[in-house]
């Protein structure tokens, strides 16, 4: 099986915007609404509290929300950051979660850390979209909070691209790292996936395809590598 790493991951959507002539909004689409769809087929249930961070992470988040209530679900995004600080294609899928009217709640504006485990204690399912491949380190506060809130409600937690805490290129956990039932992660599961112990915190993984071309497809997974197990 091939394994990609962080770096390998950026590569892929810079590679695909550059010389295939994607954009990032079309890849952050596919991305969300295949997560939808293999939520929809676990029999994921009403309320479906989407927790986002404010990177691209965060943005499939907005995606599968929006997916997730034209199938009839109740949804409530989390925005765990200031949405003014929103940009790029995730800022722009928040502004459709804002025209659609979706519920939204804001960590900070809404309420406390505190105030979001009651919401998450009456979830049906929680999604982790807070921190994508790119991170780096334990997660700071308020967001190392709302992992332990995450992991503390015992809902079914479905991880969007790996859990929020995981290090993609390690597996290692420096701080707070959400638990994970699922983990729907992109093009092909990540380096860190393969280390000892790694799926006590994925759960099931499934990879989900972004819609990149067959040809850069293979050549993204002809130069990736296999498990670099410790």
């Amino acid at each position: 099986m091939i394994f990609l790493t962080r770096e390998a991951s950026r590569a892929v959507d810079e590679v695909a915007i550059r010389e295939y002539h994607l954009t990032g909004l079309v890849l952050m689409e596919n991305a969300g609404r295949g997560t939808a769809e293999w939520l929809l087929e676990l029999g994921v249930t009403s309320p479906v509290v989407i927790c986002c961070g404010k990177g691209n992470n965060g943005g499939d988040g907005f995606v599968i929300a929006r997916h997730l209530e034209l199938h009839g679900l109740t949804v409530e995004v989390v925005v765990c950051c200031d949405p003014a600080g929103l940009t790029g294609d995730a800022r722009v899928n928040y502004e459709v979660l804002v025209a659609g009217a979706i519920p939204r709640w804001i960590l900070g504006q809404d309420g406390t850390v505190a105030d979001l485990a009651v919401r998450l204690n009456r979830a049906g399912w929680i999604v982790d979209a807070l921190l994508g491949t790119g991170a780096q380190g334990g997660p700071r506060e308020p967001l190392a909070g709302v992992i332990r809130a995450i992991n503390a409600a015992e809902r079914p937690v479905l991880a969007v691209d790996l859990p929020s805490g995981m290090d993609a290129n390690t597996g290692d956990a420096p701080g707070e790292c959400v638990v994970a039932d699922h983990t729907a992660t992109f093009v092909a599961p990540k380096q860190g996936f393969c280390h000892h112990g790694s799926n006590r915190r994925t759960g099931t993984v499934r990879v989900v395809e972004i819609g990149i071309p067959r040809q850069l497809r293979e050549r993204v997974l002809g130069n990736a590598g296999g498990c670099e197990s410790e």
